[in-house]
C-alpha cells in the first residue's frame, strides 16, 4: 500500500508540473501539429482472466471469475494523433502484473473444488505495446467552440503485442515455468511450446472531460483478446511425470513439485491421472483493466477555437 501511494504522489506531482509547463508553453503558440496530436499517462488495476482461482461454481468469462485480492496496479503512457476530432489512433506502452491462485477459490462445495485440490498458483510481468483507433461519436453533436467542457465519450480497438513470463513461489523463491514443460509442452506430440511474446487485440470504451483546452481527464475500461491459454501454464492436461526425467535434473525436479501441488494440502488427494483434466483449452486467457488518463492535446490553447468550427477541421 505505501509503494501505491509514493506512485500517486510521484504521478500528483508530475500532472502538477506538467500542467504549469503546458499553461507557459501553450501561450507561446509552438508549433507541434495544431492541435492534432496529444501526449498523456494512466494508471489503474489491470484484472487476470484465466484458470486458476476464481469464484464458486464453474469457470466464467469476465467479471465473475477476478480475484480481486491479488489485482496489481497498472502503468501506462501513450500519444494520440488525430486525423480528424471524431477520429484519433492511439500508440500506447503498458506495463502490470497478472496474478492466479487456487487457494483464492472460496470452498462452497461445487465445482470450484477441483481447483482448491488443484493447488496452482502464478505471477507474471506484462508489458505490453499496441496501436488502437479511438471514435468519438458526439463530436458531431457538440457546438464547435473549443474543447474545454467537452465530455466526449468513445469505444477503441486496435491489436498489439505483449510479453509475459509466468512464475511460481517454491520453497520461496519465484521460479519460471515455461522451462519445466509442467503440462509436456514440447515433450508430448499434441503439446507444442508456448511464446513469452503473444498477439493481443485491445478493445474497450471510455471518456474524457478537458478541463482547460489543453488539458483532459478520462477513464477506460480496456480489454485483451489473447491467443494464448498459457498465460499462467495451465491449460490442457496432466502429463505423466515420467517425462519431466528428459529434462536437466535440476528442471525435472521442480516439474514434478509443481505440475500438481494437491499434495501439499492436508487430506490431500492422490496425484492425478496421466491426461486427467488440468485447464480449460476451450477459453484462451484474458485481462483488461480500469484506467485513469490524464492527457495533454499539443498546441490547442491558441487554436482550438479556429479548429472546432467543423466535425473534420483540417
Amino acid at each position: 500500500m505505501r509503494n501505491y501511494l509514493l506512485s500517486a504522489v510521484r504521478i500528483f506531482v508530475l500532472i502538477l508540473s506538467l500542467n504549469l509547463f503546458s499553461s507557459r508553453t501553450f501561450s507561446q503558440s509552438i508549433t507541434t501539429g495544431n492541435g492534432k496530436f496529444e501526449v498523456g499517462l494512466g494508471f489503474g488495476p489491470m484484472f487476470f482472466l484465466g484458470d486458476l482461482g476464481g469464484s464458486a461454481g464453474l469457470g466464467k468469462d469476465f467479471v465473475k471469475d477476478v480475484d480481486f485480492p491479488l489485482t496489481k496496479f497498472s502503468k501506462m503512457i501513450y500519444v494520440n494523433y488525430y486525423a480528424a476530432e471524431w477520429l484519433g489512433f492511439r500508440l500506447a506502452l503498458n506495463h502490470g502484473v497478472l496474478e492466479g491462485n487456487d487457494a483464492e477459490a472460496p470452498n462452497k462445495g461445487g465445482h470450484e473444488v477441483a481447483r482448491i485440490q488443484r493447488n496452482l498458483s502464478f505471477r507474471s510481468s506484462v508489458l505490453e505495446g499496441y496501436l488502437a483507433a479511438e471514435i468519438y461519436p458526439t463530436v458531431f453533436f457538440e457546438r464547435y467552440d473549443g474543447l474545454k467542457g467537452k465530455f466526449r465519450p468513445y469505444g477503441l480497438v486496435g491489436i498489439g503485442a505483449y510479453k509475459f513470463n509466468p512464475k511460481t513461489k517454491l520453497n520461496g523463491q519465484w521460479v519460471e515455468l515455461k522451462p519445466l514443460r509442467t503440462e509436456g509442452q514440447g515433450l508430448v506430440d499434441d503439446k507444442s511450446e508456448y511464446k513469452l511474446t503473444q498477439a493481443e487485440i485491445p478493445m474497450g470504451i471510455g471518456f474524457k472531460y478537458y478541463i482547460k483546452e489543453n488539458m483532459y481527464v478520462g477513464m477506460e475500461v480496456l480489454h485483451r483478446k489473447l491467443f494464448t491459454d498459457y498465460v499462467d501454464d495451465v491449460s490442457t492436461t496432466y502429463p505423466d511425470p515420467i517425462i519431466f526425467n528428459s529434462l536437466p535434473a535440476a528442471d525435472g525436479a521442480k516439474a514434478r513439485q509443481l505440475f500438481f501441488r494437491g499434495d501439499e494440502l492436508p487430506g490431500a488427494r492422490s496425484t492425478p491421472q496421466v491426461n486427467e483434466q488440468r485447464g480449460d483449452p476451450s477459453d484462451n486467457d484474458a485481462f483488461f483493466s480500469t484506467i485513469l488518463r490524464f492527457g495533454w492535446r499539443l498546441n490547442t490553447y491558441d487554436n482550438a477555437r479556429r479548429q472546432m468550427r467543423c466535425p473534420v477541421f483540417y
